[in-house]
């Protein structure tokens, strides 16, 4: 019988965010696509966080982010991922320590800087990031340790660090290692333009080792390269044993072993989408794994995104998502 420590190990980007609340002129005066998460060069990270003088600051990722979430809502939570040794890979250090997730993953022995993503919200409530992996995208197999995730009821993995080789191999290791340990393997494809560069590796993966599948509508739509969302949905019920599928303001389904829920989207005022999904997997997670139905978790998910979603930022205060555990 598997020994658990951890509700949840999250693996992902290790990253600080900057976030800038800014109009759709801005966006065009730098090449933005709108709604969009672009891959960028230390040179252009350097260049855009001068132009966002005067944003917020502080530590994200989008799998770091439902760990932390995750521990507000009360679960036991790990995370695994890289920081560079410089002063933002403290501030994300101290950061998620704060928050009361076990992180103990080394920073990297080479001068590349910590992850940053650059996240610009319009009025609209919509936010376009801008992602300088950095340090984050040289997690490999030496940054997997097997007594966490052997100790985790639930492994997580980020599908916004499938992009290296080293992280696909670590992907697979830890899917593997929570296998042999009896434990469960999750997966969030992140965005749809990470499946439409590795949607073959996603499959791969799903099929060699995934239990739970977090996406939204145009993620798992991209997967299975189909138009139709019920389509879409019901590829994935026949390959996942657990399918958690969000459509934004129309909610959730969650399909089981022939089983399909409804979730209804919690009532909220949208400020800034940042962050809703990645919201939802913690609620849903925090109670899935203390043995919560899947109405219930659907809806504690619902209810983290809503909270979210009202007002700047990724990660709502720890005292507020207490209030819904």
């Amino acid at each position: 019988m598997a020994v658990t420590r951890f509700d949840i190990t999250g693996i992902g980007n290790a990253i600080v965010d900057y976030l800038l609340q800014a109009d759709d002129t801005f966006l065009s005066r730098h090449g933005m696509p709108k709604g969009a998460m672009s891959l960028i060069d230390v040179d252009t990270a350097t260049r855009l966080t001068a132009a966002m003088a005067g944003g917020l600051t502080a530590s994200g990722g989008s799998v770091a982010n439902s760990c932390a979430v995750a521990a507000a809502l009360g679960a036991k939570v790990a995370f695994l991922g890289k920081v560079g040794d410089d002063e933002m890979g403290e501030v994300f250090r101290r950061e998620i320590a704060a928050s009361g997730v076990h992180y103990a993953t080394p920073p990297l022995d080479a001068p590349v800087p910590t992850a940053r993503c650059l996240i610009l919200v319009t009025p609209d409530g919509q936010r376009t990031m801008n992602t300088y992996l950095g340090a984050g995208g040289e997690f490999a197999l030496r940054d997997l340790d097997e007594t966490v995730i052997a100790a985790s009821a639930v492994t997580y993995l980020e599908g916004y660090l499938f992009d290296p080789p080293a992280a696909q191999s670590a992907f697979a290791e830890a899917a593997r290692m929570a296998r042999a340990a009896g434990q469960k393997t999750a997966l969030s494809l992140s965005d749809a333009f990470c499946v439409d560069r590795h949607r073959d590796g996603f499959r791969r993966l799903i099929a060699e080792g995934v239990d739970i599948l977090f996406a939204n509508e145009v993620e798992v739509c991209s997967l299975y390269q189909c138009n139709d969302f019920a389509d879409a949905a019901a590829q994935a019920a026949r390959d996942i044993p657990l399918a958690v599928l969000t459509q934004s303001e129309k909610g959730s389904i969650i399909l089981q072993g022939g089983q399909l829920v409804e979730v209804a989207a919690a009532p909220t005022h949208v400020v800034d989408t940042t962050g809703a999904g990645d919201a939802y997997a913690a609620g849903f997670l925090a109670a899935y794994t203390r043995g919560a139905s899947l109405e219930a978790a659907g809806a504690l998910g619902a209810k983290a995104a809503a909270l979210t979603i009202s007002s700047i930022g990724a990660r709502p205060p720890g005292e507020e998502l207490r209030k819904l555990a």
